[in-house]
């Protein structure tokens, strides 16, 4: 005859533990079920319905303490199994990585030995990489220094070429100022003839006056022939300080003329030297992007962590 398989029997079957191990399982827990199955229907006979029952309440009373102690027994019972299975699984653990650490190293050194040239190949590649990004950072640094150079000669060739402007301009102020003076001594000089003459000839024509008449036109020809030189020589005094002026303004117009155009040329130069430096700065960003395009699809190995391309 077949023993009816209970529900404490199909979970440890379903667990998926060894035989030995449920068999210890239900030795250790079976009585448990049997008792309350057993106890199951006999709790539920005793039904209290009023305060006159005290048989039955005794009972219960009786039948709780009995599955209390049952209860604690059961726990009792689990935490030592458990504690045990604890130990069992910590002392395979230790087991496994005790043994785990006589296995690694020697897996490690085969492994190494058998990838020597995928290593020494990833060495090399990564000391390329290195001396590749030194490199460029080297020229980086270098350009930056240039071009600092470069903008740093600019700016004092700029403030050399202003100071020479200003040193023209002070000096053509200085000789128009002095123009201006012997213009103003000129027509000073002039209005002093002129003054002369014309006190000359009031002396004359004051002389003229006690003079016959005759006389008085002699004197009337000569006092016009004073007023025509007195006239032509203030007008050619005047003609000099112009024509002098004009050499001045016309000479410091062209010395203004080639300083613009030095300082054209200058910036000129200096827009040409930017523009081939920025174009040797794309052309090398684009050669650092590419550089560290292959240093992104490098692949990494696992055993060693070095990169190197396929």
């Amino acid at each position: 005859m077949m023993t009816k398989t209970t529900k404490l029997q199909l979970i440890v079957k379903e667990s998926g533990l060894e035989a030995s191990e449920g068999n210890s399982l239900l030795e250790k827990f079976g009585h448990y079920e049997s008792v309350a199955k057993e106890w199951e229907v006999k709790s539920k006979k005793i039904v209290v319905t009023n305060s006159s029952q005290t048989v039955e309440m005794e009972m219960a009373k009786v039948a709780r303490k009995k599955f209390s102690e049952l209860r604690i027994d059961l726990e009792k019972s689990r935490k030592e199994m458990k504690e045990q299975s604890l130990r069992k699984s910590q002392a395979i653990d230790a087991v496994a990585r005790f043994l785990q650490s006589l296995i690694s190293p020697i897996e490690k050194h085969l492994k190494t030995q058998e990838d020597f040239i995928k290593i020494e190949d990833a060495k090399k590649a990564e000391e390329k990489r290195i001396s590749d990004e030194k490199k460029l950072e080297d020229e980086r640094l270098a350009k930056l220094e240039a071009e600092r150079k470069e903008q740093e000669r600019i700016r004092k060739e700029n403030i050399k070429l202003q100071k020479e402007a200003e040193v023209r301009e002070k000096k053509m102020t200085q000789e128009r100022k002095k123009a201006e003076a012997e213009r103003k001594a000129i027509e000073l000089k002039a209005q002093q003839a002129k003054k002369e003459s014309e006190a000359k000839l009031k002396a004359k024509q004051d002389e003229s006056d006690r003079l016959m008449r005759v006389e008085k036109e002699k004197a009337d020809k000569i006092l016009n022939e004073e007023k025509t030189r007195a006239e032509a020589d203030r007008l050619k005094a005047e003609e000099v300080a112009r024509k002098k002026q004009e050499v001045i303004e016309k000479k410091a117009r062209e010395e203004i003329e080639e300083v613009e155009k030095l300082a054209k040329a200058e910036k000129a130069k200096s827009d040409e030297k930017l523009a081939k430096a920025k174009v040797k700065s794309d052309s090398e960003k684009a050669e650092k992007e590419r550089v560290q395009k292959l240093l992104d699809e490098q692949i990494e190995c696992p055993f060693c962590h070095k990169k190197f391309n396929i």
